[in-house]
């Protein structure tokens, strides 16, 4: 029997879970699969991931055309382009990752008649994204998509929980979690090797409280509600703290002016980074990692942090519950309470024992659940399952 093949769909290769995830699927799968991967460009703000995909030697089919926003045009290229693969490669399983290349890289497996069509929600856009009529269009059509998927992939049991009885988006027989995983040794490593280095680097003395929060500089990730947060922390504490806004888009420019107001009253303690490839060297010399999102898939940032032995604080949002334990690894504070945030952002500062607990939990809890072997083993074994399925039903 020859290689099972694998057609590997995700919507753009910007820095984030999708992205990662991805890569270690199509590396790591084993020695009976062939997979191809291919993707979109990063939007604009967004930074380019490839180095992350290339790193581990897959070499992705880049679709330019496959972009973010809806766009009839570049959307009906993107799907052609896919079905030319599809026919060209002939694989045995799509299995696509996050809303645009679920849409298109479905309607185009189906259209070839693909043996089995898997789609993993990374994320979904069913609340805080859109206004109720958008909101609702995108639920009818992520309803249709589900109707013609063998198996739906969520991240977290949380997610599984919102797909199918909060947003009804299909049956819950149909869904299957399973956890995202990551090369999370180098993030424990350089917290060892690179945190003088990178204290140094961005002049953080040795009696500063490094604040940082990582992600997109868009309305989802709540940066406002971060500021708040901050301004209301630098005003209560009488601790030396230092904080760090890493990302970009299309919100830079409001939260740059609020942050050079902020600024002006506190001594410079706001530092805004654009993007940082290195995250893992970055995070070394961080002592809280924050995340005030509206909503989240499996927040990267915060495995990641926890990986370097760095407690959180976040909002308890999505899949979050999924990857912090609270009180242990970091707090889970109600993204109504600010109060409470600024009380547990004060509670890390202050208190060098609490950080330093949570510090030692942190990569005992993310070491095995999101290693990126468990995360190869159980999508091989979903696959398996599916294969298995089909060949049973063509057989009737």
């Amino acid at each position: 029997m020859g290689k099972i093949k694998v057609l590997r769909i995700i919507n753009r290769f910007n820095i984030g879970g999708p992205t990662y995830n991805a890569t270690f699927l199509t590396a790591f799968l084993g020695e009976k699969y062939e997979t191809k991967l291919v993707g979109g460009l990063p939007d604009i703000g967004e930074s380019d991931s490839l180095y992350i995909v290339e790193g581990y030697g897959v070499e992705p089919i880049l679709i330019k055309e496959m972009v973010r926003l809806p766009s009839l045009k570049s959307d009906r290229e993107a799907y052609k382009k896919l079905k030319q693969i599809i026919q060209e490669f002939q694989p045995d399983i799509v299995h696509t990752h996050a809303s645009k290349a679920g849409a298109l890289g479905r309607r185009a497996a189906n259209a070839c008649k693909v043996p089995v069509v898997v789609h993993t929600f990374h994320g979904h856009v069913f609340h805080s994204y859109f206004g109720k009529v958008k909101t609702g269009i995108f639920k009818t059509i992520e309803r249709r998509l589900a109707k013609k998927t063998d198996a739906i992939v969520a991240i977290s049991e949380i997610q599984k929980k919102e797909l199918t009885s909060v947003h009804g988006i299909c049956a819950p027989e149909k869904v299957h979690v399973v956890p995202l995983g990551f090369d999370l040794q180098q993030f424990h490593d350089k917290k060892l090797s690179e945190r003088d280095k990178t204290r140094k680097m961005y002049n953080i003395g040795d009696d500063e409280i490094a604040i940082g929060i990582i992600g997109r500089l868009a309305p989802i990730k709540n940066h406002d509600y971060f500021l708040d947060v901050i301004e209301a922390v630098l005003e209560k504490t009488i601790k030396k703290v230092k904080c760090f806004i890493v990302g970009d888009g299309p919100e830079r420019n409001q939260i740059e002016e609020r942050v050079n107001l902020l600024n002006a009253k506190n001594n410079n303690a706001l530092v805004l980074t654009s993007w940082i490839s290195d995250i893992g060297t970055f995070n070394a010399g961080m002592d809280v990692i924050c995340l005030t999102s509206k909503n989240e898939g499996t927040p990267v940032s915060l495995i990641e942090a926890q990986a370097s032995g760095i407690p959180v604080v976040t909002t308890d949002v999505g899949g979050v519950r999924d990857v912090v334990k609270d009180g242990e690894t970091g707090y889970i504070v109600s993204v109504e309470d600010k109060n409470q945030f600024i009380e547990k952002v004060l509670d890390l500062i202050e208190n060098e024992k609490s950080r330093s607990k949570m510090s030692q939990n942190g990569w005992n809890y993310v070491k095995d659940k999101f290693h990126y072997q468990t995360l190869v083993k159980n999508m091989d074994d979903l696959y398996g399952r599916l294969l298995e399925k089909k060949k049973n039903e063509n057989k009737l």
